[in-house]
């Protein structure tokens, strides 16, 4: 099995400007933010950071803490652009603003793979706000957007919107994800490219219990009965970092083992402007065709 890294560089509106010592200074079109990252265990190229805000992580290490700020950064969020997508940015109490830039060479590399097939249908589990899916309407595709939060959907909704997609073929559903995978797999439906990005942990809108170890590879087995041959690709990105790229990766070519094509996996990482080095952001593994 090839394993690969996939960079997401530096884009007029983010860019990783610098990182170090457990943390990372990134640019959000205007703004500028401190986060946390614990795989930053370098030195910073500077030590005279200057954002808008930070995020102070607390005591509960799966995602506790609180935004401080030092200079207004409206709190309704501000618009950004990746290619000919459109979206909103918004300090969330998650730590993350609204969306997760390291995902960009996936929906490039996607694109790619869906160009030339026309009215290509493609899944897309564990939506969140939607850019992932917009990324690919924008591309011609006819889009199922699946996230258990309906908070999670209407901001994709309203991305849309921002992006011109209001009118686009895509169906928004509140749903477990698992659940509505099983479901069609009995109504035997197909499509030309699943993604999914399923959380560490998580819960469905009806109180569905999410675990990554026990419900990734049902989900898996799932995913593929909903592709065949004919069918572009399957892309699975975790961010839980006590698994490993070669697990995710065998895990899939068990699955897709009876498809043509190849199984690859690898560490999505992002480029930073200062050195030129990369941090690491998450695990990765796909499946796709000839």
């Amino acid at each position: 099995m090839k394993l690969v890294t996939l960079i997401g560089e530096p884009w007029p509106d983010y860019g990783l400007v610098d990182s170090g010592h457990g943390r990372k200074l990134e640019r959000y079109g205007p703004y500028r933010f401190i986060r946390p990252e614990p795989q930053a265990m370098w030195a910073p190229a500077r030590d005279d950071w200057d954002a808008d805000a930070e995020f102070v992580p607390g005591s509960d290490e799966d995602g506790g803490g609180r935004w401080e700020f030092h200079r207004a950064v409206p709190r309704e969020g501000w618009r950004l652009a990746w290619a000919d997508v459109r979206f909103t940015a918004q300090t969330t109490p998650f730590r993350h603003l609204g969306f997760f830039p390291d995902m960009m060479p996936v929906w490039a590399w996607a694109r790619e793979r869906l160009a030339g097939r026309e009215s290509a249908e493609a899944l897309n589990l564990f939506g969140y706000t939607g850019v992932g899916t917009l990324a690919l309407a924008k591309a011609g595709a006819h889009m199922v957007h699946v996230d258990a939060s309906r908070k999670s959907v209407d901001a994709a909704r309203a991305n849309a919107i921002v992006s011109g997609l209001a009118d686009a073929p895509i169906r928004w559903l509140v749903d477990d994800a698992a659940k509505f995978t099983a479901r069609e797999v009995r109504r035997e439906r197909r499509y030309d490219a699943v993604v999914l990005d399923p959380p560490k942990y998580g819960r469905g809108p009806d109180g569905e219990r999410w675990l990554l170890e026990d419900n990734l590879a049902p989900l898996i087995a799932d995913c593929r009965k909903l592709v065949d041959g004919k069918s572009a690709f399957a892309f699975l990105t975790v961010y839980a970092i006590r698994l490993s790229a070669l697990a995710i990766g065998e895990l899939m070519r068990q699955a897709f083992d009876d498809l043509p094509g190849s199984v690859e996996a690898g560490e999505l990482g992002v480029r930073e402007e200062a050195r030129g080095l990369i941090l690491p952001t998450a695990i990765w593994a796909r499946w796709s065709s000839p």
